[in-house]
């Protein structure tokens, strides 16, 4: 027959309780053993029964040490969780410190293209007109400046090109022989192309009176 399902309760009887309570003590202590030499794991077990008895195991020469070694990581964790949970905290600072930041620069821009102007006051309506002021300003200089780099760059290429231009004339007039070549040509074709239009013809027969 297939095992019951135990219910996970308290077993009223004491008897039972007792010899239950025995039964598993005594395989709780055979795991952790087997634990510690199949997986060369750090085991400690502690147990105290209902009327306060200790039962102890562990892998360790001195379970004390293991103790210590629990106390320590558990520390060390606590302490762990404690930065991280400052430093969330720090976060959300910052986060709600940008988004206020966010919020008067969206403000402050809106005001600055004439929008939300009907609750300001004469002096802060001042300090933006100023303000617009010098950034056009600063617009216009940058301009300037862009239009005088261009203009630069332009005169810096016609200087460039007068300079090939002078010597090419220079060349040609150190070989002038071949600027001559050209209408040397031009007048030998105008010659052949004359004689080609004589017409000659040769007839037969008695001439014609």
């Amino acid at each position: 027959m297939a095992r019951g399902k135990i219910q996970m309760r308290r077993i009223e009887n004491a008897t039972s309780r007792q010899v239950t309570f025995s039964k598993r003590r005594t395989g709780l202590l055979k795991k952790a053993h087997e634990l510690s030499v199949l997986c060369d794991a750090e085991v400690a077990l502690i147990i105290f029964s209902q009327k306060g008895k200790l039962y102890e195991f562990s892998s360790n020469s001195e379970i004390r040490k293991t103790i210590d070694r629990y106390r320590k990581s558990a520390n060390d964790a606590d302490t762990y969780q404690a930065k991280m949970e400052q430093h969330i905290l720090h976060l959300k600072h910052e986060t709600m410190d940008m988004e206020r930041k966010i919020e008067l620069l969206e403000v402050s821009l809106r005001k600055l293209s004439g929008q939300c102007l009907g609750s300001c006051l004469i002096d802060e309506i001042q300090m933006i007109g100023d303000q617009l002021e010098r950034s056009l300003s600063s617009v216009r200089a940058r301009k300037a400046q862009l239009f005088n780099d261009q203009i630069q760059q332009l005169q810096a290429k016609e200087r460039s090109l007068k300079e090939e231009n002078a010597k090419l004339l220079a060349k040609c007039h150190e070989n002038p022989w071949q600027s001559t070549a050209h209408p040397r040509a031009a007048a030998l074709h105008s010659r052949s192309s004359q004689s080609a239009d004589v017409e000659t013809g040769l007839s037969i027969g008695l001439p014609e009176s």
